[in-house]
């Protein structure tokens, strides 16, 4: 892999979000680590946000999928440029599984008839 969207893309293919009860709305996880140049994870990775008022039930899921998302690419298989680049450096991804939100409803009010 040479490039950084290959690289968020490899960490999209890995993620399997945890099951949720039927009506769940999911939440969103954040969470911040560094690869080391052979695409080992380099320390501990660490959440730096959670969806506020999330149950710690489904805190330690979604905790528990990000950590499984990041043991299971790793090692990247970063080429050499890549591995050097992105070696110690911080990422931030965010893991939006927000799956059964409703979606907001549009309201286009200027494409309503006028009537005189």
């Amino acid at each position: 892999m040479s490039t950084l969207d290959g690289m968020f893309e490899k960490l999209k293919g890995c993620w399997r979000g945890p099951e949720l009860p039927r009506g769940h709305l999911g939440m969103q996880i954040t969470v911040l680590f560094s690869f080391k140049r052979d695409g080992e994870l380099l320390g501990r990775p660490r959440i730096t946000f959670e969806t506020p008022g999330a149950s710690d039930t489904d805190s330690i899921a979604y905790r528990t999928a990000v950590m499984e998302t990041l043991q299971r690419c790793s090692p990247m298989p970063f080429s050499g440029g890549l591995g050097d680049a992105v070696a110690g450096r911080p990422f931030r991804v965010r893991f939006d599984d927000r799956r059964n939100q409703p979606k907001p409803v549009e309201r286009k009010a200027w494409l309503s008839p006028k009537i005189l």
